[in-house]
């Protein structure tokens, strides 16, 4: 809950900045940011106290339109300066409230982390989780699709750092471009993104993260990665839409767009989101052991847990039809779920950069940037959790290169969903877990399935895909 203090530290930012406009933004279910701008007149106590109304029946899978009024309450901890408004503007990040029962609405992301951080305390098994997401995106110089007519459909989008603009008759091509799949780490010229990027970090250290790295992706065609110091469950969630908010706008401000869709391009690297992860315990880390790869025992059940329930939990980690599409072999991409030290073909990894007790974490491959954070967060901790509570053993390591084993040795490993309805079936069979603590309700796990369903799984197919008229047009 807001106290009289972090609300009198805004209130002094405020004045003392001379801020014009307060920006208060929240999460929609499916992790999209809504704003709401208000002039700061209308910040004060009473709005951290009692919220802002607005209508909760025009943000997709809220409230009836019989229903409809909601509160945006603004979290007085999670403040940034919106960089990218031309008047003096403060963003707040809210939660959302239901204004007759006073309590935090059910469908708000925000309150299903919070929930799960309460359930992990009540668990025993800790009382801090930390992640630390490492979001993958293109940044594009030009991008046009439609799809919403019946006589056509198609996308276009281009990159002078792509590998087919190699004989291209442009002002950017100075031979300088790297080969397919061959963007990673290289040095300037061949990376012309590198100055966007530093653009974006400073954005980002300036509204309060701490940026460990920057760096140009696999992909040839504009691929990059910024990755921010690992944070509580809560606050990591709420950098990463930062994140993703600056990423977009600082590209729109030198005339390129920016995109975290996981598999914009067929034969290069997809935009994956590894997650890392360590759990606490009275500030001590709960991982560390003497098992396998420095593991605890609780460590390797909470693997367990997560192998155990990926399919389900891939509903919302991997949430969109296009998710799967970069779940493919020979890309990177975790197919397999096993687990395994150093092993980057593993859907679960141990790094070993260092043996430092307090460095000790799980890396969860196969998630990427659609997510909405608060929930594949909340999502990858119930599993691990109910790994430990069941004592879920994840099985034989295995520490080799899982794409070369022998199709007698793969087929003994589980392997991920192929495509969004799989995952989907597979989280309304398996989601007790995620009920555990009241963190997830049966009312999101419906509202969720259906809108997927409904809105994204049966349109993609029914309609006619371009690649068909190029196989099937002559039958």
């Amino acid at each position: 809950m807001a106290t009289k203090n972090s609300i009198q530290k805004v209130l002094n930012l405020i004045k003392n900045n001379h801020i014009e406009f307060a920006d208060l933004k929240f999460t929609d279910l499916f992790g999209t940011w809504q704003h709401l701008t208000v002039p700061v007149s209308e910040i004060n106590e009473g709005a951290f106290k009692n919220g802002i109304g607005f209508d909760g029946s025009s943000i997709r899978a809220w409230k009836s339109i019989n229903e409809s009024d909601m509160l945006l309450m603004p979290d007085p901890d999670m403040v940034f300066m919106e960089i990218f408004a031309k008047a003096p503007t403060l963003s707040i990040i809210c939660d959302i409230y239901d204004p007759v029962t006073k309590r935090s609405y059910v469908k708000c992301p925000r309150n299903i982390a919070k929930k799960a951080l309460e359930y992990l305390k009540k668990s025993g098994v800790g009382d801090t989780a930390y992640f630390g997401p490492e979001a993958e995106f293109f940044i594009f110089d030009t991008v046009r699709f439609d799809s919403q007519t019946p006589n056509q459909s198609f996308y276009y989008f281009d990159s002078s750092e792509a590998y087919w603009n190699t004989g291209a008759e442009i002002e950017e091509n100075h031979g300088y471009i790297a080969g397919n799949n061959r963007g990673y780490f290289p040095d300037a010229p061949t990376d012309t993104l590198a100055d966007i990027r530093s653009e974006i970090v400073l954005a980002l250290e300036e509204a309060g993260l701490r940026i460990e790295a920057h760096h140009h992706e696999v992909a040839s065609a504009g691929q990059g990665e910024i990755d921010y110091r690992f944070a509580p469950l809560l606050t990591s969630a709420d950098y990463l839409m930062m994140l993703k908010h600056t990423v977009k706008n600082v590209a729109k401000h030198h005339g390129k767009t920016a995109t975290f869709m996981p598999k914009p391009i067929e034969l290069e690297n997809g935009n994956g989101m590894h997650i890392n992860v360590s759990v606490w315990k009275k500030n001590k880390p709960v991982f560390a052991g003497k098992d396998y790869a420095g593991l605890s025992k609780e460590a390797l059940y909470f693997i367990g847990g997560i192998l155990k329930h990926a399919p389900s939990l891939m509903a919302f980690t991997n949430s969109i039809t296009n998710s799967y599409k970069r779940l493919v072999p020979g890309f990177e991409a975790p197919v397999y779920l096993a687990y395994s030290q150093r092993n980057r073909s593993a859907a679960v990894r141990i790094p070993m950069y260092t043996d430092n007790p307090k460095a000790k974490r799980i890396e969860i491959r196969f998630p990427d940037p659609a997510t909405n954070p608060y929930l594949g967060f909340s999502g990858v901790l119930l599993a691990g959790i109910d790994g430990i509570k069941n004592k879920t053993e994840p099985g034989a390591p295995v520490d080799k290169n899982i794409f070369e084993l022998s199709n007698k040795e793969a087929s003994r490993i589980k392997i991920t969903p192929a495509s969004l309805e799989e995952a989907l079936l597979a989280l309304k069979k398996d989601h007790a877990y995620l009920l555990e603590g009241g963190v997830f309700t049966e009312e999101v796990i419906e509202t969720w399935i259906n809108y997927k369903m409904g809105n994204e799984v049966k349109p993609l197919a029914r309609k006619p895909h371009p690649h068909e008229f190029t196989m099937y047009y002559n039958v």
